[in-house]
């Protein structure tokens, strides 16, 4: 009787794996589109703040059902703007500063990166997601809420990050460095407002 039971067990344990493995989501990829994908930074100073443009330059997604399971994509620092200063001449002064040795060093490091590690459902298209964000060479953590939905065709994610310069070695009018800087003094943390698009892969 209870090598029969034991049987049964076994059975009952098999049907049931058997059944997961048909119902588990087959992993679905997007590619990231980046006419239709923005990033708008904002840097916060002590007079004030600026606003400008990167763009993702590539990037792919992978979900299982409505959960995004991993992804990347990069960033293009070359293709970084100013919005707010309309001045031709003050445009590009802050631009080419940006882009120089004091702030992303252009030159040498081109692209960033953001891997993810974990996305963590909350309420509906609401996520919680954790990656790897490099600026510069250097590889920081970071964690942020995030807005996902898809359709089958189309991905989209919005989300606000939060990054912290100083991480990165950029370190250009930071208090928590440099003495005295009065109403110079720029804010450590600035932030992304990204707006993701991907399109399911062809032949997927």
């Amino acid at each position: 009787m209870k090598n029969v039971n034991l049987l049964r067990a076994t059975l009952l344990a098999l049907l049931v794996v058997t059944l997961l493995s048909f119902t588990k989501p087959a992993p679905v990829k997007f590619k990231v589109d980046p006419k239709a994908s923005t990033l708008v930074w904002t840097g916060k100073k002590v007079t004030g703040q600026h606003t400008g443009h990167v763009t993702v330059s590539s990037g792919e997604l992978t979900a299982e059902g409505k959960v995004v399971k991993q992804g990347s994509f990069e960033i293009d620092l070359t293709a970084l703007t100013v919005t707010d200063i309309k001045d031709a001449g003050g445009n590009a002064k802050l631009v080419g500063h940006l882009k120089n040795e004091d702030f992303f060093n252009v030159a040498k490091f081109p692209k960033a990166t953001f891997t993810i590690s974990s996305v963590t459902p909350k309420a509906g298209d609401e996520y919680t997601v954790k990656g790897k964000l490099t600026i510069k060479g250097i590889t920081n953590d970071i964690e942020f809420p995030a807005t996902i939905k898809h359709d089958g065709k189309k991905l989209t994610a919005k989300a606000k990050i939060v990054v912290d310069r100083t991480k990165y070695d950029i370190r250009y009018g930071s208090a928590s460095f440099f003495d005295n800087l009065g109403d110079k003094a720029i804010a450590n943390d600035f932030e992304l407002d990204l707006d993701l698009v991907a399109n399911l892969q062809a032949g997927v």
